[in-house]
């Protein structure tokens, strides 16, 4: 591939953080691997000179900061920042509690922009980067079951949609990468939580969701070591799209989404062009 890249990756230590780090490895990039706990032990799997694991808590700026300090002062410059910490929450969007709800957003969504606050300033000192924010087909089409994490990752999509174009200008990219179902951990407890209050009304849609869910776990048609190739490709692109949807089952999902979008608008196309002032033309 191209010139040799730093890429900086929150939530390294298992999935696809810890897949797109080996790719780019492999590839004979630099990375930083940021990891909550345990950084020796995670460290020990490479013995990789390209590679300094740090420990962050994406939640906490001062955290953040003191590692992006550290990945400077290690490696002088970051080129690509994989914004990959996340977890889920399943369950309806009546049955999350408010701490739940909250303990997602304070990672899915305020910990990327604590990470983003910190790296862009470097980011537009250089006027190049790229920034990689990991979404899910969650973050395009909602369903049953998914609508509170769904919310976290439309967040994601809104924010890098808004990035892509106040960066263009400053040499700086910005992705939604949208992966479908992957054969990762994350249905098996470890990046997945469940809401702990169950209404019965809604047995069946979200709670058909919570008992299908581990029945897949592990049998995901998306390959993980595949999805890492890709965005290690998409890292050293020269022109990175906006928006990268991963696996087939992503693409069946948004497609019907706007299908159904388009039928909505056609429907109600009268009552959707009456609304502007009448001396608008």
């Amino acid at each position: 591939m191209m010139t040799n890249k730093t890429w900086f990756i929150t939530g390294a230590s298992r999935g696809f953080g810890l897949e797109i780090t080996k790719a780019a490895l492999a590839n004979g990039d630099r990375v930083v691997a940021t990891v909550r706990k345990d950084k020796e032990q995670f460290s020990a799997q490479f013995e990789n000179d390209k590679l300094l694991v740090v420990e962050m808590d994406v939640t906490n700026q001062q955290s953040v900061n003191a590692a992006i300090d550290e990945a400077l002062h290690h490696f002088e410059k970051i080129d690509i920042l994989v914004n990959n910490a996340g977890f889920g929450l399943l369950g309806a969007v009546e049955e999350g509690s408010d701490s739940e709800i909250r303990h997602m957003y304070e990672t899915n969504v305020f910990g990327l922009l604590n990470v983003l606050r910190a790296v862009l300033p470097n980011f537009r000192a250089q006027r190049s980067g790229h920034i990689i924010n990991l979404s899910s087909v969650g973050g395009l089409s909602g369903s049953a079951g998914w609508g509170l994490y769904c919310s976290t990752k439309f967040a994601v999509e809104g924010l890098t949609e808004a990035l892509a174009k106040e960066l263009a200008p400053l040499g700086i990219y910005a992705t939604a990468v949208e992966p479908g179902y992957f054969r990762t951990n994350f249905l098996d407890g470890s990046s997945l939580t469940t809401a702990k209050h169950i209404i019965e009304d809604y047995a069946e849609t979200s709670g058909h969701m919570r008992e299908f869910a581990p029945k897949v776990s592990y049998k995901q048609p998306g390959d993980p070591e595949k999805l890492a190739l890709a965005i290690v490709k998409v890292g050293h692109t020269e022109h990175p799209p906006v928006h990268l949807p991963l696996g087939n089952d992503t693409l069946k999902a948004y497609r019907l989404k706007t299908a159904s979008f388009e039928l909505d608008i056609e429907e109600w196309l009268d009552v959707t062009t009456s609304t502007d002032h009448d001396d608008i033309h």
